[in-house]
């Protein structure tokens, strides 16, 4: 399968991840926000990464900032299946400063 292929190639490193531990949680993590079993597929395609990252340190601090800064539960879904590589930035160094940066640009909290 071309897909597989391409999360093998993409990130070697899926090997050396534990299923139970790190793959098959933020895999049901992200079922459990709504996204369907071939979203994730997709996601998992374009950022083979996801399943290496850390459930309680990286993908849910992230979901919860994009709520608190005012996204609604379908925004977020739509925003991390189009683009997962989002989960893995650093709130504090990469997510934050720009939100800040956009407010700084004359734009109110409807338009970031």
């Amino acid at each position: 399968d071309i897909a597989v292929r391409k999360v093998v190639v993409d990130f070697p490193m899926v090997f050396y991840s534990r299923l139970e531990q790190t793959s098959k949680p933020v895999v049901m993590w992200l079922k459990g926000l709504g996204i369907d079993d071939s979203q994730v597929a997709d996601m998992i395609t374009k950022f083979p990464q996801l399943i290496g990252c850390r459930l309680e340190e990286n993908l849910k601090p992230t979901v919860r900032w994009l709520k608190e800064v005012g996204l609604d539960d379908s925004q977020v879904e739509k925003m991390i299946t189009k683009f997962p590589k989002l989960l893995s930035c650093s709130l504090e160094e990469v997510l934050k400063p720009k939100v800040q940066w956009f407010k700084e640009l004359g734009m109110d909290d409807s338009q970031v």
